[in-house]
């Protein structure tokens, strides 16, 4: 069975730090873009970061540059994502995911809260 399992989100100060980790079960990460989404009330799902297996290209959206680092563990095929500097912007469900052409996997996706 397929399965990503996220976990580390909670509630933490503006300015604090959360390490979210997504364990993936049933299939490897090779050739999969490995990701992380968020999902705030009232809005749309984002990407977050992404990295690429194949290449090691990482992305960040423009509102984490600098603040969140993906990274990934691919002996425990679990994909990371450090939160600093954290805002009260940043509270949303995150969800981790990995796909490739013809393949989509989401985790369950765990509550960031940020209080100012």
């Amino acid at each position: 069975e397929v399965q990503l399992q996220a976990s580390g989100g909670g509630l933490v100060q503006a300015g604090g730090s959360l390490r979210l980790s997504c364990a993936a079960s049933g299939f490897t990460f090779d050739d999969y873009a490995i990701g992380w989404f968020r999902q705030a009330p009232g809005k749309e799902r984002e990407e977050v970061s992404c990295i690429t297996s194949s290449d090691g290209n990482i992305y960040y959206a423009d509102s984490v540059n600098g603040r969140f680092t993906i990274s990934t563990d691919y002996a425990k095929n679990t994909v990371y994502l450090q939160m600093n500097s954290l805002k009260p912007e940043d509270t949303a469900v995150y969800y981790c995911n990995a796909r490739k052409p013809g393949w989509d996997y989401w985790g369950q996706g765990t509550q960031v809260t940020v209080s100012s």
